[in-house]
C-alpha cells in the first residue's frame, strides 16, 4: 500500500508516518531526509544534491523525483511507501503519478490531515516553549510568525494538491488536531477499509 500524507506543517504528518513504519512496516520516504542522506552518500545523485545545496540553490523537482526513483527501487518496499513532504506541487503530483505509472506502482490513499491554522501555531508555539523550559533543542522557525509564513507558503503551493486529489477520487480528510492515538486510528480506518 502507497500513501501520500497532506497537511500543512506541524499538521503532525512526520509522526503519524513514524507510527505507520512500526505499526505497518512501510517505508517513509521524506524528501528533507532523503536530501540529507543523498547529499552524504557518495553516489553519482548524491554529488548533484550537494553541490546544488552547498550552491544554496533548491533543488529541482527532477532531482528529487530521481532521489524518489532510487528508494522505490531500492527493494525496500516493506508494507508500502509513505510520502510525506512529497508532492508539494501540481507539478509533482503529476511527475510522482507518472514515475509511479511507470515503475507498476499504484498510489492506494491520500490522506489529508485538516487543521485549524489558528490552534495549530497554538499548540506548536506551546510546544516549543514547554521544550525550551526543559531545555530540549527546538526548531528555529517554530515560532509564531515563521510559521504563519510556512503556512502560507503551504497554501500556495501544496493545497491545490487537495483538489487534485479529490478529483481523482483519492482524497480522505481527517482531523489532524486529534490526539496522536484517535489520528492514527482514523488513519488505520482508512488504510484498512
Amino acid at each position: 500500500m502507497n500513501i501520500i500524507l497532506l497537511g500543512p506543517p506541524g499538521a503532525g504528518k512526520g509522526t503519524q508516518a513514524g507510527r505507520l513504519v512500526s505499526d505497518r512496516n512501510m517505508v517513509q520516504l521524506s524528501t528533507g531526509d532523503m536530501l540529507r542522506a543523498a547529499r552524504t552518500s557518495g553516489t553519482e545523485m548524491g554529488k548533484i544534491v550537494a553541490d546544488v545545496m552547498d550552491r544554496g540553490d533548491l533543488v529541482t523537482d527532477e532531482i528529487v523525483i530521481g532521489l524518489i526513483k532510487e528508494q522505490l527501487e531500492s527493494g525496500k518496499t516493506g508494507g508500502g511507501f509513505i510520502f510525506d513532504g512529497f508532492p508539494r506541487t501540481l507539478q509533482q503530483a503529476d511527475a510522482l503519478g507518472a514515475l509511479m505509472d511507470e515503475m507498476g506502482l499504484t498510489l492506494d490513499h491520500v490522506i489529508e490531515m485538516q487543521v485549524n491554522d489558528e490552534v495549530l501555531v497554538k499548540r506548536i508555539v506551546g510546544r516549543a516553549e514547554e521544550a525550551r523550559k526543559a531545555g530540549q533543542p527546538v526548531r528555529a522557525d517554530d515560532n509564531e510568525e515563521s510559521l504563519k509564513v510556512r503556512l502560507l507558503a503551504y497554501y500556495k503551493q501544496t493545497s491545490p494538491l487537495i483538489g487534485y486529489y479529490y478529483a481523482k477520487g483519492m482524497l480522505k480528510s481527517l482531523d489532524g488536531l486529534g490526539t496522536i492515538e484517535q489520528v492514527s486510528k482514523d488513519i488505520a480506518s482508512i488504510l484498512d477499509a
